[in-house]
């Protein structure tokens, strides 16, 4: 039987601490959004959701270029409510059709397809409740969530912590993937991305 995998990529938040929208930045001649579904594309992930919120639009026309049928984007209307909105929307997607599900912010943008592959090798033979992406005993994304525990995401409130509360729950079962560095390597601001840029040098 196949494992079936689904990648949930949050692409909604505002950039409040960029000019503009950051997943519209290019890297390498390649807008952030673009290259973290690419990414998702060259895995072992048998389906990509993404989900969109602030310039929705622009967002969908960036993943609809990539013309593939392994990609679902979906609108989440209650963005500004936080990220929790976002998480549960990718989730009820897939929700009783997968195995398990991976969480990626979409800023979390250098991340290698190996990172992703590593995790579900290591689901498929744990089969841990999560697995993680961590990079020196830190922990970073993607982070993998078994079915088992998929009703309970899709119970996470903002005011609760959102997902956080699920990880915490679990941080005893959780199994850490050592990874690449750029699994913790986020880009929040015009000086993360600068950074970034001179790191792939």
């Amino acid at each position: 039987m196949t494992l079936k995998v689904a990648l949930v990529i949050l692409a909604a938040g505002k950039s409040t601490r960029f000019p503009g929208n950051k997943l519209l930045a290019k890297i390498k001649g390649e807008s952030i959004i673009e290259k973290i579904v690419k990414t998702g594309l060259r895995s072992k992930v048998d389906m990509i959701i993404v989900v969109t919120g602030y310039e929705a639009d622009k967002i969908r026309k960036e993943v609809e270029k990539l013309g593939n049928d392994r990609i679902k984007i979906v609108y989440n209307p209650d963005y500004e409510e936080g990220q929790s909105t976002s998480v549960k929307l990718g989730v009820r997607e897939v929700i009783g059709k997968v195995e398990a599900v991976m969480i990626h912010p979409a800023d979390v943008a250098l991340i290698n397809p190996e990172d992703i592959n590593r995790l579900i090798e290591v689901f498929q033979i744990t089969s841990a409740p999560i697995v993680v992406a961590s990079h020196r005993g830190r922990r970073g994304h993607p982070i993998l969530f078994s079915n088992k525990i998929h009703e309970e995401i899709m119970m996470i409130r903002e005011e609760k912590r959102g997902l956080k509360e699920i990880v915490e729950k679990y941080r005893e079962d959780t199994v850490e993937v050592e990874s690449s560095r750029f699994t913790i390597i986020d880009i929040d601001t015009p000086e993360d991305l600068k950074k970034v840029l001179e790191n792939l040098q």
